[in-house]
């Protein structure tokens, strides 16, 4: 049993609706704003994590909010004394819900609150009988607009798949780009979590103290139990720092390479969550996301893709899913990845995961799955809720990263339902993305896998870490290893925003010119991005309209404030374009009328 502390956070108490029943305790936290979380706290029976009846399984807390004619049903969940992240409690009479209002105005909530045997994992709304305490409570609240601005996602919105290859911030209206880390898949194996997988003979040498980032925590940041976190917090601000706007992470590992990472109260658990451990993981999430990251939630891995229910839609899966929805949805850019390397699971099976996630995330993020041997091609269409892919490739020169993220994309197209495909595992395993100190220029990575990704149409890149090489994707507790190429990445996102490149509307044709090296992102008769991975010259004639051009270096970044090498293609006539030297250079023409490359 975890042990207790006298340590309790003073809720910040922000606005009390109107409640049908004032003897009622409920604790409204957070900001009263669109896209903001609020928390709702419940007093409601006294339980614990090892209790009978199971308050993770025999109770029900579901709170619909409704404004016009939105109306959502947020799932909550048992919170323990209800600040279980400072206290380390495993017992209390809290139940908490979460919620990222989408609009402004006033707001209506009604608390659904009943018990019965695995009630939890279930959708009957009448199954079951009243639990008492907040059940049928009824409140209003005004909700205003938000006041933050740059690349927190609270100034952004939801991040939604709009049937397009990009996702899109309901807020902005603005299309996403994502570049950064799927390592390491241990991102959670941290020592300063609560739980005993620290010392459960699991695989405890894996477990991580993010030292090395301990620097990067910031005076005014989060912490818990009077100063842990800094490491993994300052992990999230330097990635931030560098520019990029994603990271992943497994959330159960039970059985698999690091062994160090599930819900549960210990290893061998199912049906028990370690509420304090996962309001920790809030913590981390909640950071990242008002940094501006993208969460991946890695659900699963091949090692355990068939541990609960043999693969199947049963109870302790779908409690796993709700905890995960529960706890975790209200964050607005993140996908639901239905496990890492699926090999194993059937058609019916995944089409059953993937639908559990729609039907019962009220924010209906994306979903998608990645592949190893099986490339889940029986999931295009409308065969499934997924929304996108999660690709992964094998060659250590990143060399098949171009043709299949195109290939899903294309396959996607032609099945009727177009896929959000990022390659999220670039590489092979064993080498992939290595250090600054073995690779400083990370040619390949930076022409094959993050310009071969975006230039196929892709919705982007995360950078995985083989495990032959210092910091891998195991071992990895120092993002600074690899530096250099985040400059890169950075140099990549910053092109496409700085110049407003309409990369949602444009097509991979890589077939307009002659050499077969080239990328060719277009929107035709507008805009066309080629890169030329080698050098090179491209011929291009104007037949209508008129078209400006210039170079960009994705080495440098040069190019980013003004083009170079400008130049301008009339109706008429034709010119031939040389890169500026032998090394990889994008060239962006853009106009208006009909262009022809000469092949």
């Amino acid at each position: 049993m975890k042990s207790q502390h006298l340590l309790f956070n003073t809720f910040l108490f922000i606005a009390l609706p109107m409640i049908s029943n004032a003897a009622l305790a409920t604790d409204i936290t957070g900001q009263l704003k669109i896209w903001h979380k609020i928390t709702f706290t419940f007093a409601g029976p006294a339980s614990s994590e090892t209790a009978n009846p199971n308050p993770f399984l025999d109770y029900r807390l579901n709170v619909t909010f409704s404004n016009g004619k939105k109306h959502y049903i947020i799932p909550g969940y048992y919170a323990a004394d209800g600040d279980a992240a400072n206290t380390s409690a495993d017992s209390g009479n809290k139940w908490r819900v979460h919620f990222a209002p989408d609009n402004t105005g006033s707001w209506q909530y009604k608390v659904s609150f009943r018990k019965g045997k695995n009630i939890a994992v279930s959708n009957d709304v009448n199954i079951g009988e009243s639990a008492g305490y907040m059940d049928n409570q009824t409140g209003t609240f005004q909700v205003n607009q938000t006041d933050k601005k740059g690349r927190d996602m609270r100034a952004k919105g939801l991040l939604q798949y709009v049937g397009k290859g990009h996702l899109r911030f309901a807020g902005t209206g603005k299309y996403f780009l994502k570049c950064g880390t799927d390592a390491p898949e241990n991102f959670l194996a941290y020592a300063d979590f609560d739980g005993d997988f620290k010392t459960d003979g699991q695989k405890d040498q894996l477990v991580k103290n993010w030292q090395p980032h301990i620097k990067d925590w910031q005076k005014g940041d989060p912490t818990w139990q009077n100063g842990k976190g800094k490491g993994i917090i300052g992990a999230v601000n330097y990635l931030a720092g560098q520019g990029l706007n994603v990271f992943s992470f497994i959330t159960m590992n039970i059985e698999g390479d690091d062994r160090n990472v599930f819900p549960y109260i210990n290893y061998n658990e199912r049906n028990r969550m370690d509420c304090s451990k996962l309001d920790q993981w809030e913590i981390v999430f909640a950071h990242g996301n008002n940094k501006g990251m993208y969460l991946h939630f890695k659900t699963l891995e091949t090692e355990n893709e068939l541990l609960l229910n043999k693969g199947d839609l049963g109870r302790e899966r779908k409690l796993y899913y709700r905890e995960l929805i529960a706890r975790f949805g209200h964050h607005l850019a993140l996908n639901w990845n239905l496990g890492e390397e699926i090999n194993n699971a059937t058609t019916a099976q995944k089409i059953a995961w993937a639908k559990y996630f729609h039907d019962n995330d009220p924010y209906k993020h994306p979903i998608v799955i990645h592949n190893m041997n099986d490339p889940h091609y029986d999931l295009l269409g409308n065969k499934s809720e997924l929304t996108g892919f999660s690709l992964q490739t094998n060659q250590p020169d990143f060399s098949k990263v171009h043709d299949q993220v195109k290939n899903y994309i294309d396959r996607s197209i032609a099945a009727g339902k177009t896929w959000v495909v990022a390659c999220d595992e670039p590489g092979d395993a064993q080498h992939a993305l290595i250090t600054d100190a073995e690779d400083p220029d990370h040619d390949n990575a930076r022409k094959n896998a993050l310009w071969g990704a975006i230039m196929a149409g892709g919705a982007g890149i995360e950078w995985y870490f083989g495990y032959k090489h210092p910091n891998s994707d195991l071992t990895c507790q120092d993002f600074r290893s690899r530096e250099k190429m985040w400059q890169q990445c950075r140099y990549c996102l910053d092109f496409f925003d700085k110049y407003q490149i309409p990369f949602w509307d444009m097509k991979c044709q890589d077939e307009l010119t002659n050499n077969k090296d080239d990328y060719v992102l277009c929107k035709s008769g507008e805009i066309y991005l080629v890169y030329l991975k080698n050098g090179g010259k491209v011929s291009v004639a104007a037949n209508e309209g008129k078209f400006n051009c210039g170079w960009y270096n994705p080495r440098t970044g040069d190019g980013l404030e003004s083009l170079l090498a400008k130049c301008e293609i009339s109706k008429g006539n034709k010119i031939e374009l040389s890169t500026p030297d032998k090394n990889d250079w994008l060239l962006v023409i853009r106009g208006n009328g009909e262009l022809n490359f000469d092949n």
